[in-house]
């Protein structure tokens, strides 16, 4: 039977059709009951959509565990068909439909790696790989013609040294490998290794003892991955494959360099990629890079946008082929709103439009005349589609802020698209040609939360004391009374250029959750946030602490002057970059009952040389800690220099293997804390990373949550 001959079902309805019991409350568990859904997309006939959704399921034998597992759905646009399953493997990845709309592609774990899987709608069956690589497989695109996909592979320094197919003649690299009185210096098989030997052999025994892992040796700039510290260099290539099973992929890039950003031109022979291939530096001196074009058949490749300390990301090609969007960003530093242009596809340097928002642009769709094209971007709470005009670059927002559009599509003239409100995390929406008159499709969220009670934030705005509109948010508790007094907890976001608002999906259940425990929340994009153009991206330049303090805490103090707040009971928390400025406010501000810091940076000085993500200081701060114009700088605006002015009780958090923002940080502000008899209690979650709280071990993220209500708890009741 083809796979499409189903017998026809309604969609779910915008509107419940059954009474629901509305005084349910949000639990702590029902973390593991949202369905988080993307990779949206549509068949070129526009009949049908196929997307991911991913599911907490409990680990098998256990009632306290969960697994994260992803499934392929596909629904049709007319109605005829719900949303019924195409795989149930739970680690598909990357869905990509064929020209003609019979097929998608995928990335599946196969034979120890992932591969690329073919599934025909048309025929039915089980997928098939196309790949049987060695390595796995990252990204991967479809070519227009329907007869090719390029993909990336990985690849070590150690690997490139002894591959002959991506390093013919194994030679070694052109720029210094930076060991110090032993640059590119790589022993051969020929050398035996001999702790008692000669020299040669003797450093063949060292590299056999790093090889084994009993000792890991540094010379690289970046040695902090997310979880360890590692002296790898990792380099990506490209490979061509016939899109037909068992076809045997040649490589399309060799060397010890990295290529991605693929796109193909409309008519499948060339394609434009992104890379540092010219530059004799070692990679990780290496800040900007060039896109090229190849001819995917005689592989010859020129330089196509090129110029000193920029880089280039190839947005999007127009269907045509005669326009194209890139965004160009200088490297010398990355605080900053990066320009998108609209070029001629044959001569991208020569006046190209500047698209007219303070924004980043990106998941673009053209209209069919292509005069314009749809993006979504991140923008004050939301994540709005936009519509660019191609020729003037002038921009038009047709959706409220108060929505997350996180992935859509247009057929003929509707949107599909995921979205995230106040009332709902993820379901799939359709609306018109502008934008307008959206109505939900799906249920994967929907029925559980109409049983549920929740609270939905309010909108405020003020201006602080520079110029800049701030925006914040209150959430009431969910079961408030007028007349009474409530808890009330001010949250902070991190990176410090991350935003959050009603259309940010990743803190809806925590909202809830404390909401539904009686306490109000209160949260801001203070100065520094994103999402509000480069002025107020770089408001907090030079100054993490006291301005966004000052702008949080006004949130917090209008808040109060609605007259419900029991100021006898305000918490606080934050995680990342909003742990450090937990730590600076309590050191600073005594009115808080608790706080709790997570996975935070507490010493600007020891940050720089422990955390992956260094390259904030001289961005920053403008240089680093052993010059004396930033030194002085990085220790007044370091919260461990307030240490012994912190009088709030105060949890802190961090994961075992975090080396975004390095787990010493915390230990450093704890142990201080110990030596100065404060009150202080610290949480190490075992082989946690950075991202624990937003797609980390589910049992631990319930135990983060639960542990900060319940330290909370201690202090207000």
């Amino acid at each position: 039977m083809k796979r499409f001959l189903i017998a026809p079902l309604l969609f779910v309805l915008s509107v419940s059709l059954t009474a629901q019991n509305k005084d349910e409350l949000i639990k702590v568990t029902d973390l593991t009951k949202i369905k988080t859904i993307s990779n949206l997309i549509a068949s070129p006939d526009g009949k049908k959509l196929v997307f991911s959704v991913t599911n907490i399921a409990p680990k098998t034998g256990s009632v306290l565990d969960f697994n994260y597992e992803r499934e392929i759905l596909f629904m049709s646009t007319d109605g005829s068909i719900a949303p019924r399953k195409l795989t149930t493997s739970g680690n598909e990845g990357g869905l990509q439909f064929s020209p003609d709309g019979s097929k998608i592609a995928f990335t599946r774990f196969h034979n120890g790696a992932s591969q690329i899987f073919i599934l025909d709608l048309v025929n039915g069956g089980e997928a098939y790989p196309i790949t049987s690589h060695k390595k796995s497989i990252g990204s991967f695109k479809w070519s227009p013609d329907g007869k090719y996909f390029v993909f990336t592979t990985g690849s070590s320094f150690q690997d490139l040294l002894k591959d002959s197919t991506l390093n013919p003649g194994l030679k070694a690299p052109l720029w210094n490998d930076e060991r110090p009185g032993l640059a590119n210096y790589y022993p051969t098989a020929k050398v035996k290794a001999d702790a008692d030997g000669s020299i040669e052999e003797v450093r063949a025994y060292l590299e056999k003892n790093a090889e084994d892992k009993k000792a890991t040796v540094l010379h690289k700039l970046n040695h902090l991955s997310e979880t360890d510290i590692s002296n790898a260099l990792g380099f990506s290539h490209l490979w061509l494959v016939e899109a037909v099973a068992g076809a045997k992929a040649t490589p399309l890039t060799f060397g010890f360099f990295s290529y991605g950003g693929v796109q193909f031109t409309p008519d499948s022979k060339s394609i434009l990629f992104s890379s540092s291939q010219d530059s004799i530096q070692h990679p990780e001196r290496v800040l900007g890079n060039k896109v090229y074009l190849m001819d995917i058949q005689t592989k010859q490749v020129k330089p196509y946008l090129s110029a000193p300390e920029t880089g280039y990301q190839i947005v999007s090609i127009s269907p045509s082929g005669k326009q194209i969007l890139y965004v160009a960003n200088t490297t010398t530093s990355f605080v900053k709103v990066n320009p998108t242009y609209i070029a001629s596809f044959d001569q991208p340097n020569q006046k190209p439009v500047k698209v007219d928002l303070d924004r980043s642009v990106g998941n673009v769709t053209w209209t069919k005349d292509e005069k314009s094209f749809y993006f979504t971007t991140q923008s004050n709470g939301g994540i709005p589609l936009y519509k660019a005009d191609a020729k003037s670059g002038k921009v038009q927002r047709l959706t409220s802020y108060d929505i997350g559009i996180n992935d859509y599509v247009l057929v003929n003239n509707d949107f599909y698209w995921i979205e995230t409100n106040a009332q709902n995390p993820y379901e799939i929406y359709k609306a018109d040609i502008n934008g307008k008159n959206s109505v939900r499709l799906t249920d994967f969220n929907h029925s559980w939360i109409q049983n549920k009670k929740i609270s939905i934030p309010e909108k405020f705005t003020f201006k602080n004391e520079i110029g800049l509109e701030v925006e914040y948010w209150v959430i009431k508790p969910t079961n408030y009374q007028a007349g009474k007094k409530y808890p009330l907890l001010l949250e902070i976001h991190g990176g410090p250029s991350a935003m959050w608002g009603p259309g940010a999906a990743g803190m809806w259940h925590e909202y809830q959750y404390f909401a539904s425990q009686g306490y109000g929340i209160v949260y801001a994009n203070p100065r520094g946030s994103g999402g509000y153009g480069e002025k107020f991206l770089r408001g907090n330049v030079g100054d993490w602490g006291k301005g966004p303090a000052s702008d949080v805490l006004t949130a917090l103090d209008k808040t109060i002057a609605q007259g419900w707040a029991d100021t006898s009971k305000l918490l606080i928390t934050g995680g990342s970059y909003a742990g450090y400025l937990t730590a600076w406010i309590i050191a600073h501000d005594h009115r808080f009952k608790a706080a709790c810091a997570q996975r935070g940076v507490y010493d600007l000085l020891t940050f720089f040389g422990e955390g992956n993500a260094w390259r904030l200081v001289p961005n920053y701060f403008g240089g680093y800690p052993w010059e004396a114009k930033s030194r002085d700088l990085l220790i007044s605006e370091s919260p461990m220099t307030y240490v012994a002015n912190i009088q709030t009780p105060l949890i802190i958090f961090h994961g075992d293997n975090d080396r975004r923002t390095g787990f010493v940080q915390s230990e450093m502000l704890y142990k201080s804390l110990k030596v100065l008899n404060k009150p202080v209690e610290y949480v190490r979650h075992p082989n946690a990373t950075h991202e624990i709280t937003r797609s980390g071990d589910n049992r631990q993220r319930i135990d983060q949550m639960l542990r900060t209500w319940e330290f909370f708890e201690r202090f207000i009741r």
